[in-house]
């Protein structure tokens, strides 16, 4: 089990019957990197993966 999983476990848990747009969640993202802008990077990454629905492809490298 990575660290991670924790975290998504509970937001499974506490938040996993929601319904949320894709413009709250990045929303939340920019929120979150404002916050933490050590972050950026693996955020923006983690956006454009799920932009591109989950594929491998990375055009910009």
């Amino acid at each position: 089990m990575y660290f991670t999983d924790r975290g998504l476990e509970e937001l499974a848990e506490r938040r996993g019957e929601e319904q949320v747009s894709l413009a709250w969640l990045a929303d939340e993202m920019r929120a979150f990197v404002d916050q933490f802008p050590d972050f950026e990077v693996p955020v923006e990454r983690l956006a454009t993966w799920l932009a591109r629905g989950g594929s491998g492809d990375d055009e910009d490298e």
